[in-house]
């Protein structure tokens, strides 16, 4: 039997536990640094399969690693597990979460045989935060030589596996809050007295609205208002504002952001009203995809019935962030798209969170688990590819 075969039995052996394992992080939605359930769910199927497990890693606590093999090539799989607000798992995080273990588990066997460390990083808050990028700063991906994942996406395809088309797709991101202070007063009696921070902010979002019939593709920025004032005859005095800034690179990104940032300082130079802007996490960069990985994942997937016409037609590029393009940045890595029967509905929809544990979801689950671990498989089998793989790191 081939190892590629050993490595997709191990998975379907595994089938009822990762599948198991989906659905209860799916049950249990966390936010990002919180997913203590889920985390724990995760990292305790990983140390049952026979896995060194380190919980609470880099002052994170629901970061952890789990170890099996102490061979010389060191590949890495990522599990994301924070849902979103309001909506849960819109975007599949409990499917990479069971994906990511069964590939681990998948080349529990293997690992003398290839001369492999297999690691599974538990990541925590990839909606905003940035756990993989907190990994990177405590050295976590130091010595490791390709990092994979999985992630859910509407239908069979696009896949991810986009070639030199990659930096059209996932795109850096900042996203930040702003504040507008200004005074209140009685919106009848004396509205003169006041300064309203409201239209501050509506000053602002006019001018970004102006600001993007001059954006280059590739550029965007959404926003919503946390806190809009509190009573209608209220001038409102204080106004928070989340925005997310996209772009191509990290360097189109900063340009980009110094486009906005003037337009938040027009609105309180307009009304007098004080700003002030907060990050939250980290800068999320572009992904730059290790091509040699993504063709050997294609391959592996192929031969699971996965389709990826759309990448061979040359589809409009679907656009979205990751901390996963972090990681590309110093890792080898790859972050292809798995195909869900989803019926019309998109991430981030509630829709597509109910898509994310039927028997459809279940299936592609264990499908991007097998094709993970046979694209380190057919990895571990080409000498030259290996060796370009270890002198990055």
């Amino acid at each position: 039997m081939s190892a590629l075969e050993r490595a997709a039995n191990e998975v379907a052996a595994h089938r009822s536990i990762l599948v198991a394992l989906s659905h209860f992080v799916h049950a249990n939605p966390e936010l990002g640094y919180e997913e203590f359930k889920s985390s724990a769910a995760v990292a305790t199927c990983l140390e049952e399969a026979g896995f060194t497990v380190e919980r609470g890693i880099a002052d994170l606590e629901t970061a952890f690693r789990a170890t099996v093999g102490t061979g010389s090539f060191h590949v890495v799989f990522c599990c994301e597990f924070d849902a979103l607000p309001d909506v849960g798992h819109a975007c599949g995080h409990n499917i990479i979460a069971a994906a990511s273990v069964g590939a681990g588990i998948g080349l529990v066997p293997l690992v003398d045989e290839l001369d492999l460390t297999v690691t599974v990083l538990g990541t925590p808050s990839e909606e905003g935060g940035g756990g993989k990028i907190d990994l990177i700063n405590a050295g976590y991906f130091d010595g490791v030589h390709a990092a994979l994942m999985v992630h859910p996406w509407p239908g069979d395809g696009p896949n991810g596996v986009f070639s030199d088309r990659d930096r059209g797709m996932c795109l850096a991101v900042d996203q930040f809050d702003v504040t507008f202070a200004g005074k209140e007063a009685h919106a009848s009696a004396a509205p003169w007295e006041g300064v309203n921070a409201l239209d501050a902010l509506t000053i602002s979002q006019v001018a970004i609205g102006l600001l993007r019939q001059q954006l280059p593709p590739g550029d965007q920025v959404h926003l919503i208002v946390t806190d809009g004032g509190t009573a209608a005859n209220i001038i409102p005095h204080h106004i928070v504002a989340r925005v997310m800034v996209r772009s191509v690179t990290v360097d189109r990104l900063q340009v980009l952001r110094e486009r906005v940032n003037h337009c938040f300082e027009a609105g309180a130079l307009a009304t007098g009203a004080t700003m002030n802007m907060d990050l939250i996490g980290h800068t999320f960069s572009h992904m730059e995809t290790d091509n040699d990985l993504a063709r050997l994942y294609r391959t592996a997937a192929e031969g699971l019935g996965r389709g990826f016409s759309l990448d061979d037609e040359g589809a409009p590029l679907p656009t979205f962030s990751t901390d996963m393009a972090n990681v590309s940045l110093v890792v080898p890595a790859i972050h292809p798209l798995l195909g869900l029967p989803t019926h019309g509905a998109v991430n981030h929809q509630p829709e597509f969170t109910a898509a994310c544990v039927t028997a459809e979801a279940d299936q592609a689950m264990i499908e991007g688990a097998t094709a993970l671990a046979q694209t380190v498989v057919l990895a571990a089998q080409d000498p030259a590819l290996v060796a370009r793989l270890k002198a990055r790191a």
